[in-house]
C-alpha cells in the first residue's frame, strides 16, 4: 500500500509482511498468450467428475490458484513477525529500526500448543499504509483481534519515528484498509483513517488530535 518518506531526514518508513503460501503449476498454453512451459494455476483432478461451469476446469495461465498460509496444527510454519514496520535511512541504505506491527492474532494467542508460553507481539498480515509526521509514524492494524475487555477490533498505533518505540494507541472498531492522513482546520489537527472488515462496513473515521 506504499510507504512514507520523511523529507527532513530522508528516512523511509514502510510496512511489510512475511507469509508462506502454496501455489500450483500447470502446463502453459500458447493459445492463451503464454510461451512458458509451466505457469501458475490449478488443474482439475483427472479422476473427478467434469466441472459444471466454464471456470472449474481451467488450468494454466489464468492467474487462479494459490492458497492460504502453510500451517502446522493451525500455526504458521514461519517465525514472526508476520507484519512489521521498518525505518530505512536512504542516505546510507541502512536499516534504522524494525518493529512488529499488529497485535498477535487470536488463533495464535489462544492456541493450545502455546499454552503457558509468553508470546510477544507477533505483528500481523494486512494491506496498510503508514503516515509520518514531524515526530511520529502512525499506522493502524490490518486485522481484528479481541481486546482484554472482550471487544473485537483493531488499534491505531503511533511510534516515535526516531526509535520505533510505541508512544500511544487508540481503539478502532475495524482494521485499517488504506493509509492514514492528517490535516489542519481552524488551528485544530485531525487524523483520518479508512477502516472496514468482515461484519463491519467500510467507513472513514476521524480523530481529533489533542484538546
Amino acid at each position: 500500500m506504499g510507504g512514507a518518506l520523511d523529507p527532513a531526514t530522508n528516512y523511509f518508513y514502510v510496512y511489510s509482511i512475511t507469509e508462506s503460501r502454496t501455489y500450483g503449476l500447470v502446463p502453459g498454453d500458447p493459445a492463451r498468450s503464454s510461451d512458458f512451459r509451466y505457469v501458475q494455476g490449478t488443474a482439475r483432478d483427472p479422476n473427478a467428475a467434469p466441472p459444471q461451469s466454464g471456470r472449474g476446469g481451467r488450468g494454466g495461465g489464468d492467474g487462479e490458484g494459490g492458497g492460504g498460509g502453510v500451517t502446522v496444527q493451525g500455526l504458521p510454519i514461519i517465525k514472526p513477525p508476520y507484519g512489521r514496520i521498518t525505518a530505512i535511512d536512504l542516505n546510507k541504505g541502512d536499516l534504522v529500526w524494525q518493529i512488529a506491527h499488529g497485535e498477535t492474532p487470536d488463533n495464535i494467542k489462544s492456541h493450545p500448543a502455546l499454552k503457558g508460553l509468553t508470546i510477544p507481539r507477533t505483528g500481523r498480515i494486512g494491506r496498510i499504509g503508514v503516515l509520518v509526521t514531524k515526530t511520529l509514524v502512525i499506522a493502524g492494524e490490518g486485522g481484528f483481534f479481541t481486546a482484554p475487555n472482550g471487544k473485537r477490533g483493531a488499534m491505531l498505533r503511533a511510534y516515535d519515528k526516531a526509535t520505533g518505540k510505541e508512544v500511544g494507541a487508540v481503539y478502532m472498531e475495524a482494521p485499517q484498509t488504506g493509509s492514514p492522513m492528517t490535516y489542519l482546520l481552524d488551528g485544530q489537527q485531525y487524523l483520518t483513517v479508512s477502516i472496514g472488515g468482515a461484519g463491519h462496513p467500510a467507513e472513514l473515521v476521524v480523530f481529533k488530535v489533542g484538546s
